[in-house]
């Protein structure tokens, strides 16, 4: 190189040298507030580089909850932060929605991807898969597992945790078999309890969740939290052994990971940070560190994800009081709940030959013969109370068990099975003892919740009347009056008299005779 053009490169280096100088004295640094998802405390180390390339430092609060309930200000007032982060702002936005335009929509880009999935350890996940053709598992299967105490499973707490409401939104999806967004009619009714009862640990975030099972490996055999937590956990060396992870058949709820702008003041910053988020080196260091998803679909996967089947995409609710009825119905995770039901069959001789046959099959689909879908939702789980009541003219057998493992099932079975016959049909009768039942439940265990079916093919030709009935009824303590009776209609039996007990009782009528025992019961089983 001649003596002048090593001359003019040094002069070219030192008016870039002085630009960049210049450049970095006239930034002024910023920190912004944020109000954070717990999950995203695993991206602390790449924020120090956001503020090496771009002068704004991120002063994140690890508190967000699902929806900003009691963190988001109402009309009037300013935020206390500048931006939030959050796993998802599906149920923060419902809220927003429902305000009625109290409150202005942030501006919110969505910065990773990942979708809400199970861990299961390696001997229950091939037991699992041994039991289903395909080897696939659904969100069916593993409320099926946790109704028959196969499964233990944790979750975060949806009170809180926007991914224990995607994992509850994706439960309830399949237990609707629609496979859409869910609509109020899909939960009106709690379908969930089976699955529910499988739930042995919980946490307020999904990060405390992990917490406590690498504590106490031993308290669960799955745990649903987003896939990206899951591979980390399994990375991580600290489990007995790595969690196989299972992409539900059934479809999954995928989060987003948006940053939110609360205030507008600092847009600029705001969308200095985006496009640092964004960049493709950016978006490489993000799903490396955190194996999240990048939303630049420049960016190649890593192995991991590339070899994940996804699948189906499921749809959050867009409404907030399907989300807030499915929480409200799952209740405390940590607080288990079990109910009792009171079953008050009729054994009168017109329910011999075909229609017997067809209450026997249904009571063996109840007790986890039936492999559908609703099925595994409608099927009696572990920790149930049942009690089982064959009448005619007057109750011909009682039985009452807790479900605890298949021979407690089979001894209803037997009970409906072996049962003989009677000449007459004393349905308030029976009535008046399903009730006595409840009262003795409801006075033994205030907060277990107690039902009442009551299935019969024919007209009261005996015992007391409905009146009668009713006066007994009305004399019973508030909280035995409560209980709400779901009739079953079959046969010949009097619709009418049935729908009215079942409205005086706070419960309803289930017409049979449309389509079948099986379907009738498993309906109830989602409202009682």
């Amino acid at each position: 190189m001649s003596r002048h053009a090593r001359a003019l490169t040094a002069c070219l280096a030192m008016v870039l040298l002085l630009a960049l100088t210049s450049c970095d004295q006239g930034r002024e640094d910023v920190t912004l507030r944020v109000l954070a998802s717990p999950e995203l405390a695993d991206l602390a180390p790449l924020l120090g580089e956001l503020k090496k390339d771009t002068g704004i430092e991120l002063d994140m609060e690890y508190e967000a909850t699902a929806d900003l309930a009691g963190q988001w200000p109402t009309a009037g007032k300013k935020s206390s932060y500048d931006l939030a982060w959050l796993a998802s702002d599906r149920s923060f936005l419902l809220r927003l929605q429902e305000s009625g335009g109290r409150s202005v929509r942030p501006e919110s880009t969505a910065v990773m991807r990942s979708p809400v999935v199970v861990g299961l350890t390696p001997e229950i996940a091939a037991e699992l898969r041994a039991g289903v053709p395909g080897g696939r598992l659904s969100w069916a299967d593993i409320a099926d597992a946790a109704a028959d105490g196969t499964l233990r499973f944790g979750m975060a707490d949806p009170r809180r945790s926007d991914t224990g409401r995607a994992a509850l939104v994706g439960v309830a999806t399949a237990a609707a078999g629609t496979g859409s967004a869910l609509r109020e009619q899909d939960v009106s009714c709690d379908r969930l309890r089976g699955f529910r009862s499988g739930q042995t640990l919980t946490g307020a975030s999904s990060r405390e969740l992990i917490e406590a099972y690498v504590r106490d490996q031993g308290r669960a055999d799955a745990l649903i939290a987003h896939e990206s937590e899951l591979l980390s956990l399994n990375a991580g060396g600290k489990l007995a052994e790595p969690l196989e992870i299972v992409y539900p058949e059934d479809g999954m709820v995928l989060s987003d990971f948006p940053l939110l702008l609360l205030d507008d003041k600092q847009r600029s910053a705001y969308g200095t940070v985006v496009d640092w988020l964004l960049r493709d080196d950016v978006q490489r260091k993000l799903m490396q560190r955190t194996w999240r998803r990048p939303v630049d679909q420049d960016v190649e996967p890593v192995r991991q994800l590339r070899e994940a089947a996804v699948g189906n995409a499921l749809s959050f609710p867009d409404r907030l009081s399907i989300v807030e009825r499915l929480v409200a119905d799952y209740g405390d995770p940590a607080r288990g709940s079990t109910d009792q039901v009171v079953f008050l069959l009729d054994f009168s001789r017109s329910m011999r030959g075909e229609r017997i046959a067809e209450l026997r099959s249904a009571f063996a689909g109840l007790s986890g013969a039936d492999p559908t879908s609703t099925g595994k939702f409608a099927r009696f789980y572990r920790g149930e109370r049942l009690t089982v009541v064959r009448f005619g003219g007057g109750v011909l057998e009682e039985r009452t068990v807790t479900v605890r493992g298949d021979g407690d099932l089979r001894t209803l079975d037997k009970v409906v099975a072996d049962g003989g016959f009677d000449d007459s049909t004393a349905v308030w009768s029976a009535l008046d003892r399903g009730y006595a039942i409840a009262a003795d439940a409801v006075a033994d265990e205030p907060q277990r919740p107690v039902s009442i079916v009551l299935m019969t093919d024919g007209e009261n030709n005996s015992g007391i009347g409905y009146r009668e009935f009713l006066r007994r009824h009305g004399r019973r303590g508030a909280a035995v009056r409560e209980v709400p009776t779901f009739s079953v209609h079959f046969g010949e039996a009097d619709a009418g008299a049935l729908k009215r007990a079942a409205a005086a009782t706070g419960g309803r009528m289930v017409d049979a005779n449309l389509s079948s025992l099986s379907d009738a019961f498993k309906e109830i089983r989602g409202c009682h």
